[in-house]
């Protein structure tokens, strides 16, 4: 049994830190929402009362925030993981963040002699509880042998893609994909239903023919085709369009420090950015209220 620190106790890290401890690590936990803190509570993790709390006995230290900011506050700030652990503390910060900051953190936390990795996760909120998730991982391969252990403990996939910030850079391609895609599904929809065509029909031709994509199976924006899709539930979110948005942005902003053009990802980010700005808590697939226009 492993003492772990979680930090940040949401739709995404609540469920991971229910898995820890399903799998016999003792997890004390800290959130600011008392919603996230009760299921939390319910799942077995012990909820402490700050940051400095939460991680003061960690062993293992786990981050899963919204923002570079966040992370950076809760990692570097005062009172925060990098002051309050003992020597040789295991930090994960499974956020998804800009990769500056996720380097950052790298770091400062290695100047100390932590070993540290940044180890974004993507399949949701049904693959969180599930532990099924994907972990694209960044770091030293000494930091992520370390790591390995209790990311199979939430997921079913750990892909070492590089040094530090390689995992930022794996989850936004990823993630740019996706939002790209997402969007040309919802195109190709709107468009069939403009020239006639039976949704039904666009379905069974497209998944089955080149236009095929994961996002079409998973996130399918026209109802009645997908059993269980947010279509088919008022767009109640799997995925936000707001964290989709952000994605993107991620994505740009990396694309423009390289130099790298990317025509269709900023359409696809300009679509997302407006649905985000009045119906941010959609799920991704809702885009297509934004290409047809909302009803």
């Amino acid at each position: 049994m492993t003492t772990v620190g979680f930090i940040g106790l949401g739709n995404m890290g609540g469920p991971m830190a229910a898995n820890l401890v399903a799998a016999g690590h003792e997890v004390y936990g800290y959130d600011l929402s008392p919603d996230a803190v009760a299921a939390a509570r319910e799942a077995g993790v012990t909820i402490a009362g700050s940051v400095a709390d939460a991680v003061a006995k960690a062993e293992v230290v786990v981050t899963m925030l919204p923002t570079g900011r966040h992370v950076r506050d809760v990692v570097l700030g005062d009172g925060g993981v990098l002051t309050q652990v003992a020597d040789g503390t295991l930090v994960i910060d499974s956020s998804t963040i800009d990769i500056q900051s996720a380097r950052a953190v790298h770091a400062a936390l290695t100047d100390r002699g932590l070993p540290v990795v940044d180890a974004p996760v993507s399949g949701g909120v049904a693959k969180a509880k599930a532990g099924t998730l994907t972990f694209m991982v960044g770091g030293t391969p000494d930091a992520f042998a370390l790591a390995r252990t209790y990311l199979e403990a939430m997921g079913a996939n750990i892909v070492h893609t590089g040094a530090a910030g390689a995992g930022q850079a794996a989850k936004i391609c990823n993630n740019m994909l996706f939002g790209t895609t997402m969007t040309a599904v919802a195109e190709a929809f709107v468009l069939a239903d403009r020239l006639g065509l039976d949704a039904r029909s666009l379905y069974d031709i497209v998944s089955i023919s080149s236009g095929d994509s994961w996002a079409l199976h998973n996130f399918c924006p026209w109802p009645g085709l997908v059993e269980g899709s947010a279509a088919d539930n008022g767009y109640r979110a799997n995925f936000a369009a707001a964290l989709m948005s952000k994605d993107l942005r991620l994505a740009l902003t990396a694309a423009e420090e390289a130099g790298v053009d990317l025509p269709v990802s900023t359409r696809a980010d300009a679509v997302f950015a407006a649905l985000a700005a009045t119906e941010g808590h959609l799920d991704a697939s809702a885009v297509i209220r934004e290409i047809r226009g909302r009803d």
